[in-house]
């Protein structure tokens, strides 16, 4: 009769290599500064779509638009 251990390798658990063991908290930091990132770039985007050029461009452009010539 064979037995289960020589059929297939123990199931031991294998400790974690040292440099991905000791990561605790780093997701938390890493969204933290993703969100402050994406907070900036929306205050950059928010401030240069409401400035005086790209309010008239885009103003003008729905007005082309909407305008029909005959």
């Amino acid at each position: 009769m064979l037995s289960l251990s020589r059929v297939r390798p123990s199931f031991r658990r294998r400790p974690r290599p040292r440099h991905l063991a000791d990561d605790a908290g780093m997701s938390t930091a890493e969204y933290a500064i993703g969100t402050i990132a994406a907070a900036a770039f929306a205050a950059v985007l928010y401030a240069v779509v409401t400035g005086d050029s790209v309010l008239s461009g885009l103003t003008s452009l729905v007005e082309q638009a909407l305008s029909v010539d005959p």
